[in-house]
């Protein structure tokens, strides 16, 4: 029988599965940075036009989002889920059998569309936990995301170097029947926060959304201009590891992915903080931070040590921002979590997928220097909403705005 989502429901043994299946699925939409070169000489076309298959990639997980993360406030969630993991498993062999770069870039986005189940995922726990422990719960399990997040690059370029990128898709969609396995053991069946709605009322809901809670706009354009810097290095990245001085196959740049989790293992200090103090100062030396990194990238992107502090401070500022981000959206409107849910990450994705396309332009004019330069940019013009974001809401009581 569905449960009435009460806190008991929330055991530190699914809290453990939901953090796991957060970082499997969401890998997903990571293992073909690594791969890019392998991608590119199989299909034999230039580094910039495998760009494009990562930013489709993104822009997938955005339409995703926008289409599928607010059903999970009208419909069963557990079933949801594992519909979404299906279609995953299906879109991932299409990946891996792509004879044309057409068919690479439409399957990509396909993957993207049908991989959103971390966000599902998300809303769900947050309902299950207290006050008290939101930030925490929250911070769990964006620990596993983001830790997927990096080793999906590590995993794939290892995979992809040994046996091809196509083989890693096959690996890919058997771990997705696996989480298919993990949701009918360990998710229980959920009553739905409000009746059932069809799709195109549903979307229309969430522009009222965005008019009540204006902060949860800033709060997602905030967290846009984030995600298109990391996603403008991370992009690019393969294609700097595979020049002077470093001239790395793939094996060895989906390493740098190691790097990255000592800033993903943040995540659960940050959501404790957030839970304790004003999570947007959090966010302003995050911001702060993540400028200071892309003067490193612009400037000594030719020395390996140089680079592997970008790899852990970067992930340190955005995994840092995107919890508290998220700890600061779950308490403005507690039944429209879901929705709440995916104006943010529909905002972070698109952000994400504009990094990725223009970084790759950035490079292929100016190299890194022109990718950090307009890194700098976009986290610039994210400092001036979060500005705003400071002057309109006062400590401690962010659920209650002083427009």
């Amino acid at each position: 029988m569905p449960t009435d989502n009460p806190h008991s429901q929330l055991t530190t043994t699914r809290l453990m599965v939901m953090a796991v299946m957060a970082g499997v699925t969401v890998a997903n939409l990571y293992y073909n940075q690594p791969l890019l070169n392998l991608m590119a000489a199989s299909f034999h076309q230039p580094h910039a036009a495998l760009g494009w298959v990562t930013m489709l990639t993104q822009l997938g997980y955005a339409a995703g989002l926008l289409v599928f993360v607010p059903l999970g406030d009208f419909l069963e969630r557990r079933r949801l889920i594992s519909q979404l993991l299906l279609a995953a498993t299906a879109s991932l062999v299409l990946v891996a059998f792509a004879p044309t770069l057409w068919w690479l870039k439409a399957a990509s986005f396909i993957t993207g569309l049908v991989s959103v189940i971390p966000q599902v995922l998300l809303p769900m726990a947050a309902d299950w936990a207290d006050n008290q422990n939101r930030g925490r719960v929250v911070g769990m399990i964006m620990s596993g995301l983001l830790i997927g997040v990096l080793l999906a690059r590590t995993f794939s370029g290892f995979i992809g170097g040994l046996w091809g990128w196509r083989i890693m898709f096959d690996v890919a969609a058997l771990l997705m029947v696996v989480m298919l396995a993990l949701t009918q053991w360990q998710i229980p069946r959920t009553r739905p926060t409000r009746d059932r709605q069809p799709l195109h009322a549903v979307l229309a809901s969430l522009v009222p959304l965005m008019r009540e809670e204006p902060e949860l706009l800033r709060v997602a354009l905030t967290g846009a201009s984030f995600f298109a810097a990391f996603s403008a290095f991370w992009t690019t990245l393969t294609f700097r590891l595979a020049e002077a001085p470093y001239h790395y196959q793939s094996t060895t740049i989906g390493l740098f992915g190691l790097a990255g989790v000592a800033g993903a293992l943040i995540a659960p200090i940050a959501g404790r903080r957030a839970d304790r103090r004003d999570p947007r100062r959090l966010v302003t030396w995050a911001f702060l931070l993540a400028i200071m990194v892309f003067v490193m990238v612009g400037l000594l992107s030719g020395f390996l040590a140089v680079i592997l502090a970008v790899v852990v401070l970067l992930d340190l500022a955005t995994n840092s921002a995107q919890i508290s981000n998220q700890s600061r959206i779950y308490a403005l409107h507690p039944n429209a979590r879901s929705r709440s849910n995916t104006i943010y990450m529909v905002s972070y994705f698109v952000g994400g997928a504009i990094g990725s396309g223009l970084g790759s332009a950035a490079y292929t004019l100016g190299r890194m220097p022109l990718v950090a330069g307009t890194a700098v940019l976009f986290l610039l013009l994210g400092m001036v909403v979060h500005r705003r974001s400071l002057a309109k809401y006062t400590r401690p009581d962010l659920t209650n705005p002083v427009e």
